[in-house]
């Protein structure tokens, strides 16, 4: 019995050496967030992607029917995201219309936020070109029209409820958006505090709440790595 009993002590030692001996498995680091995903509507009205707490916070004020808006966004994309999906830089973009079209494109666009709104001012830039060469071509079939059936004719010319349904918009809550007087009115505000601000063109961009110079992506990246 005693023999048992020093054979089992053994064992027990020996497997409590084996276990303390065995390395420690190390915890798995956290996933680092992606804050390209994160798209949040702002007291100013405009939407923002990224980190709200961003060291670096660019605003700028677009109109989508702005061809060097247009340019900015395809030039950008080589390099804000990795700016924006680190946490270090939020992008807030704020409506500022310039005419009818940009308007209804404007008010489709918010329609789709905040979740679409970046995706549908992508796609209205992307074909630019094309849906407002079409609202131009035939302006005498909604010039006389009240405004906000002018915005509904509009965005049926360009195709920019199809636009917006790619965004998750369905055709009766575009129309709904397009004839929205709250809607509308929160535009013009936009634009008033855009002029209150100083700004006189599109685009014009702030970093950390103040203006800059610079008005293409070129020219704004090194600014965005200096923190401002």
């Amino acid at each position: 019995m005693r023999s048992l009993a020093i054979i089992t002590a053994a064992a027990l030692l020996c497997a409590a050496g084996s276990q303390a001996a065995a390395p420690a498995r190390k915890a798995a680091a956290p996933a680092a967030r992606d804050w390209t995903r994160t798209v949040t509507a702002t007291p100013e009205g405009g939407f923002r992607l990224g980190n709200p707490a961003a060291p670096v916070k660019l605003v700028e004020f677009g109109s989508l029917t702005c061809s060097h808006c247009a340019a900015f966004s395809a030039e950008s994309k080589a390099g804000l995201p990795s700016y924006i999906r680190s946490g270090r830089v939020s992008f807030e973009f704020r409506n500022m219309v310039l005419n009818a079209a940009d308007v209804s494109a404007s008010l489709l666009a918010r329609c789709a936020g905040p979740r679409g709104f970046f995706q549908m001012v992508d796609r209205v830039y992307a074909t630019q070109p094309d849906w407002l060469g079409k609202v131009a071509a035939q302006s005498e079939a909604y010039a006389s029209l009240p405004d906000t059936q002018k915005f509904v004719r509009i965005a049926e010319i360009g195709g920019l409820t199809g636009i917006a349904a790619q965004s998750g918009v369905a055709p009766a809550r575009a129309r709904a958006c397009l004839v929205d007087k709250a809607g509308l009115n929160r535009l013009v505000q936009m634009y008033q505090a855009a002029n209150a601000l100083g700004v006189q063109r599109t685009p014009t961009f702030l970093i950390n709440g103040r203006k800059s110079d610079a008005h293409e992506w070129a020219s704004l990246e090194p600014l965005l790595k200096q923190g401002g």
